[in-house]
Parts: structure tokens; C-alpha cells; sequence
């Protein structure tokens, strides 16, 4: 198969009959090893079905299914910009699908779901080198990558507790500005003029479940800017973290000056509740799009002003 000639996109399914067998063959090893091979959850369940149930509220991980979704929008993204470029089917894929069985032998024999599931992208990005090229794998890659980030990993979960610190004083910072003069003990803040009782920023509040979510959406949105370089992917994607932390900070402050200003009872229910979406996720999303303006230099503050000049033939130039 590597020393075949290269196939027009338009050609590409046309690999021969050995092959589309090996093929078929290939994917439904991946339906019965994530589907059918019960391995995990001491032998009862299947990868695809802890990875489903590892998506609840204790991981942070509730937003997990979307992530697959988002995958597949990625994919059909990437297929689409591979119009016109030459297919080469290659054996050089073998080594990435070789890599990922043996990390698929490894999970199973460790009953470790996040080892098979971390697996599956070098199975199919190797798949895609094997029957359709490197340049085509190349393409395709990120979007398999992706599923990463459905997989809950517990060094996020040990960090809630610094997280609930630093939503804290973020909230007391905030509160402060609005004219709400707060009490801090530990994760605890509570009014300095009684208006009403202590609130405690518990783990649910710390923002680790809105910091996940909120990767996987700058990660995607990252990707989809392809007019923008590598490092200002990078730094597009990286500023979940730090938008995060205080879009977090200012939802929680909201909940105090809410408690303040109108009713303690609306604040810790009603506003608590929906705040995350009212609040959190627009104020983010508004923010990721003005950075990807400032990196793209799209904003109408950054962009040049042409500068008309008149010259002795009379002809005018712009600058």
C-alpha cells in the first residue's frame, strides 16, 4: 500500500477491495473493543459506558457528551478543508495503530477506562494514515485529540479546594467594588452590616465544573480560527483558565450584591442557580470572541487608518 500512487480526493474510496476489508475489518475490532469488551467497572461495563457514567456532577464532568459532538463537527471542518489535496494510502500508519492497541492492552489489563479511551485518537488518526495519507491524518488529528478532553482526569478534582479559596476572595474583591463590605473566614463570607447570613463558596461554586466547560469551548474555538497562528491558537485556547477565574469571581460577587440590594432568599436560590448560565457563560464567551478580535487585530480600534496623499502628479496614494 505505501508504494501506491497518490489518488485524487475524488478517487479516494476507490482503494480496492483487500483494502476495504482490512478497513471494515479494523473498525469493528474498535466497536467490539470499546463496546462490547466489558473490562472496567470490575468487569461490567465497557469503555464507552465509563466513559458515560464518569460524566456526573462529582467529576465536574457533566459537559462530557458534548464533547464528542464537538468532535464530530471538528472532523466534518477538517474533512472539508482537504478539498483538493492528494490522497497517498501509506503503511506508515501502522505504527500510530500499533502504539494505540498496545495502549488498549495496557487499559484492559489495568482496568484503567482513561488509558482506553486516551487510546482510541492514535488508533484512528493511524487508520486515517494507513488508507488515506499522512496529509489527511495530519488534518484530522486535532479533531480525534479532541476526545481528550472528555476524559475526567482527578489532578483537576484535587485543585477544587485551592479553587473554592480563590473564587472566594475573587467574590470579596468583587463585592467589595459594587459597595457590598463582606466578612472572610476560610470559604465562608458573610455581610459586615448583617444584612444576611454567611454564604459558603462549596466545591460546586469554585468554578472547576465552569473552568472545564468552558477549555472545551476555547480549545474547539481555537481550532476554527485558521486565521489566526499557532501561538495566538495557543493563547486563545490557554485563556479559559485565566477567564475562568474571574468570570467566576464576579458570578459570586453578583450573589452577594443581589443579597444586598434586592433579596438574601432570590440571591441563594433563584440567582445561584441560574447565574452560570445568565452570567458566566456569556460574560466568557463575550471575552473569547474580543480576544480573538485583538489577536486577529479585527477590532476597529486596531485596525489602520489609510492615510490619503497627493503628490505633484496629482495622482493620489494610499497609505
Amino acid at each position: 500500500m505505501g508504494n501506491e500512487p497518490e489518488t485524487d480526493t475524488k478517487q479516494w474510496w476507490r482503494l480496492g477491495l483487500p483494502a476495504w476489508i482490512g478497513l471494515g475489518v479494523g473498525l469493528a475490532l474498535l466497536v467490539w473493543f470499546y463496546c462490547c469488551l466489558r473490562a472496567y467497572i470490575e468487569g461490567q461495563a465497557s469503555a464507552v459506558v465509563w466513559l458515560a457514567r464518569s460524566w456526573h456532577p462529582e467529576n465536574d464532568f457533566e459537559h462530557g457528551w458534548m464533547v464528542p459532538l464537538l468532535a464530530l463537527y471538528l472532523l466534518h471542518h477538517a474533512w472539508g478543508q482537504m478539498k483538493g489535496v492528494a490522497f497517498k494510502p501509506s503503511l506508515h500508519g501502522l505504527w500510530m495503530v500499533g502504539f494505540g492497541a498496545l495502549l488498549g492492552l495496557l487499559a484492559v489489563r489495568t482496568h484503567q477506562g482513561r488509558i482506553a479511551v486516551g487510546a482510541l485518537p492514535f488508533m484512528l488518526t493511524g487508520l486515517v494514515w494507513c488508507y488515506w495519507g499522512g496529509r489527511a491524518a495530519l488534518k484530522s488529528a486535532f479533531p480525534f485529540f479532541f476526545l481528550w478532553l472528555s476524559i475526567p482526569l482527578p489532578a483537576f478534582q484535587q485543585a477544587t479546594v485551592g479553587m473554592q479559596l480563590l473564587a472566594t476572595q475573587a467574590a470579596h474583591w468583587g463585592a467589595g467594588i459594587c459597595g457590598v463590605q463582606t466578612i472572610v473566614e476560610g470559604s465562608n463570607i458573610s455581610s459586615a452590616t448583617g444584612n444576611w447570613d454567611a454564604f459558603n463558596i462549596a466545591g460546586g461554586c469554585s468554578g472547576m465544573r465552569s473552568l472545564m466547560a468552558l477549555i472545551m469551548i476555547s480549545t474547539a474555538w481555537a481550532y476554527l480560527a485558521s486565521g489566526l497562528s499557532l501561538w495566538k491558537r495557543v493563547v486563545l485556547a490557554l485563556s479559559a483558565i485565566p477567564l475562568s477565574i474571574v468570570a467566576n469571581g464576579f458570578r459570586v460577587a453578583s450573589i452577594f450584591v443581589f443579597a444586598e440590594y434586592v433579596n438574601p432568599a432570590f440571591a441563594s436560590k433563584t440567582w445561584h442557580d441560574w447565574s452560570g448560565l445568565l452570567f458566566f457563560f456569556p460574560a466568557s464567551l463575550v471575552c473569547l470572541m474580543l480576544l480573538h478580535g485583538v489577536l486577529a487585530g479585527e477590532l476597529p480600534f486596531l485596525k489602520r487608518r489609510k492615510v490619503v496623499r497627493r503628490v505633484n502628479n496629482g495622482k493620489e496614494v494610499q497609505s
